[in-house]
């Protein structure tokens, strides 16, 4: 099966309707793990593909009536236009946006299924605190149940700061730590984030956020990537981060 993505659409000049089949056949096998309540990877690609290909038909609008003239080609890694590409000719360039057109409404459609879980997924998470909380929160744990496994994984915590062109953007990483069964009573958060404690003498006192759902939808590729998504906006609330 072909991957969605801009090499797909950057080899579509030679065999449209080849192209449509292969699009249509991704966003069905995207379109399977959103009913089986899996949304990555599926869900971030088609919203990163969607947004190239509108930034695409965008910019060619925009170049159609600028002075400068029309848009000859198209950065693919970049989902961008640009002046000049000898690789597509005038009328395959008008191929391609005329199946970027067709190919955009049917990728939306995907997407909000896949939003629709990622938000059923946000609001039935509930975010604890857990002990003394200290005053660096930029390190420490999250704990996040996998009620479909009977397991509660624990995960260390980081947020990065980078700066590009005068401007600071922040980045979460994590390092799985361990996961601890919880067949017939579940572990009590404190009594977590003391045996981290004892276990990594660097976080004496570590930020502790503990999640809490009664959903029992797979964990890795649902659970914890809403869950990093809802710390890192937790967490930016709390601080104040812009």
């Amino acid at each position: 099966m072909a991957t969605l993505d801009m090499n797909l659409f950057a080899r579509a000049a030679d065999d449209v309707e080849r192209t449509q089949y292969q699009i249509l056949g991704g966003l069905q096998h995207a379109r399977r793990d959103f009913a089986a309540k899996r949304i990555y990877p599926h869900l971030g690609r088609l919203v990163a593909l969607y947004t190239s290909l509108r930034t695409i038909l965008k910019q060619s609008d925009a170049y159609r009536t600028a002075s400068t003239g029309t848009a000859t080609g198209i950065d693919w890694e970049e989902g961008t236009l640009q002046y000049r590409w000898p690789e597509l000719e005038d009328g395959e360039l008008s191929t391609v946006r005329a199946l970027i057109e067709w190919a955009l409404p049917r990728i939306q459609e995907a997407i909000e299924e896949g939003r629709s879980i990622y938000e059923m997924v946000e609001d039935n998470f509930d975010v604890e605190t857990v002990g003394i909380m200290p005053s660096y929160v930029k390190e420490g744990y999250v704990l996040v149940p996998d009620r479909k496994a009977h397991r509660l994984h624990v995960l260390r915590y980081t947020v990065s700061i980078f700066t590009n062109e005068d401007e600071q953007y922040r980045t979460l990483k994590t390092e799985h730590c361990k996961s601890i069964d919880q067949f017939g009573v579940d572990a009590h958060p404190s009594s977590v984030k003391l045996e981290m404690v004892d276990e990594r003498k660097d976080l004496p006192n570590p930020a502790t956020y503990m999640f809490n759902t009664d959903l029992d939808f797979p964990y890795e590729p649902t659970l914890l990537p809403v869950a990093k998504r809802t710390l890192m906006r937790h967490l930016a609330q709390e601080e104040g981060w812009a």
